[in-house]
């Protein structure tokens, strides 16, 4: 979900999450109506926002916890997740360690593993990769890739033209409207442009 920043994409995975009613048109998520079924929605998704929403006066494993009661993992399930979010992150050696002491690629890393603590099928990851740098960046990516081919939808935004190379299907929102939508080659193809950054400057 491309755009450049203030085109809606924040507002619009805000409420295809449940998170905010929306003020014309319809939507449909996991088979639930964005506008009278959130609460179904909420339990079918997992959600990381810009900011990470981590808790930065808890260790890396309390973080895990908390959000294992929050996404009401069964208990049976909690240690055999926290596992899998460990090794997953590449976390397992600092999960003693204070969030607020992580670099920023590490705190993305916790964060998305966090948003799948409860196996949610449906992604929604708000411009994750902002702020940090290019090899975070790219290791970030790869995990996204193993989730995919785990079976998970991700939905991701970003205001980072290249990113969109690594994705199925690239939808392009200027001022509020989606201008273009395809997979980043029918994209390329359609407007003669050798880069999804060229594209983004026909629109």
């Amino acid at each position: 979900f491309l755009g450049p920043n203030g085109a809606g994409k924040s507002t619009t995975i805000r409420i295809l999450c449940g998170l905010l009613e929306p003020t014309e048109g319809e939507g449909v998520v996991a088979g639930f109506d964005v506008s009278t079924q959130s609460e179904q929605i909420k339990k079918s998704i997992g959600y990381m926002s810009q900011k990470f929403s981590l808790y930065d006066d808890l260790t890396v494993e309390e973080n895990i916890d908390f959000f294992s009661g929050i996404y009401g993992v069964p208990r049976d399930r909690r240690a055999a997740r926290k596992d899998y979010v460990l090794r997953m992150s590449g976390l397992a050696e600092k999960r003693s360690s204070m969030t607020t002491l992580l670099a920023g690629g590490w705190k993305q890393r916790l964060a998305l593993g966090c948003a799948i603590l409860h196996e949610p099928p449906i992604l929604f990851l708000d411009e994750p990769t902002s702020g940090v740098d290019p090899i975070a960046r790219r290791g970030f990516w790869e995990l996204i890739y193993q989730l995919s081919a785990a079976g998970h939808t991700i939905f991701v935004s970003t205001h980072y033209m290249d990113e969109a190379e690594y994705c199925h299907r690239a939808s392009i929102m200027v001022d509020g409207r989606i201008e273009a939508l395809d997979s980043p080659s029918g994209l390329k193809k359609t407007f003669g442009a050798s880069s999804m950054d060229e594209v983004f400057h026909h629109l």
